[in-house]
């Protein structure tokens, strides 16, 4: 959770508003870090609102701030493009090789979970239903498993939600709950 100081350290820096789009909590995390420890240095304040009071206290500081902030958050957009630009060398090598499984892996990643969940689920209904004096173990049994499964799932459910993010026109895409918030704030569009 973003602090009222640093929410306002962010709206002091419009550089490190745009980082928001799309942010996920680690990217809101590292910009808020990003604009508490500019803050601080440029002030020389040991404190996040202690530096916000000298900010607003002081335009040649402002302005400062303003710059370094703008300085951390290209540094932050060429991390994320060279991230992205990894990720996008990886999707075309995959989906313009020969091998026509290296094409469809990850789909094919997706029905195994789901024929593999669809099975397990049906055999515990099964169990539970025909033999109700062994549907204890083999509940325990199955919670042997959560951890497992919950990587599996967790792997699908992201893929399933980036194509789903992928399919959005362009003016949809990357628009969290708090760049929302941050564009209604801000009045930017």
């Amino acid at each position: 959770m973003i602090l009222p100081v640093v929410m306002g350290l962010i709206q002091a820096a419009p550089a490190l508003i745009g980082l928001f789009d799309g942010g996920d909590e680690s990217t809101v995390g590292k910009v808020a870090r990003v604009a508490a420890d500019v803050a601080k240095n440029v002030t020389g304040s040991s404190d996040e609102g202690a530096a916000l009071q000298a900010l607003q206290a002081n335009p040649e500081l402002m302005l400062e701030y303003q710059r370094q902030t703008a300085q951390r958050a290209i540094s932050l957009y060429q991390e994320e493009t060279k991230r992205l630009q990894a990720i996008n060398e990886t999707i075309r090598t995959e989906s313009t090789s020969s091998d026509p499984y290296v094409r469809r892996m990850r789909p094919t990643m997706g029905y195994a979970l789901i024929l593999s969940w669809t099975m397990i689920m049906a055999a515990i209904v099964f169990v539970i239903v025909t033999d109700a004096g062994a549907a204890s173990s083999v509940i325990v049994a199955i919670a042997d498993l959560s951890m497992m499964w919950s990587v599996a799932l967790s792997v699908l459910g992201l893929y399933v939600y980036k194509r789903s993010e992928d399919k959005k026109p362009p003016s949809e895409q990357g628009y969290s709950a708090l760049a929302g918030l941050l564009r209604k704030v801000t009045g930017r569009p």
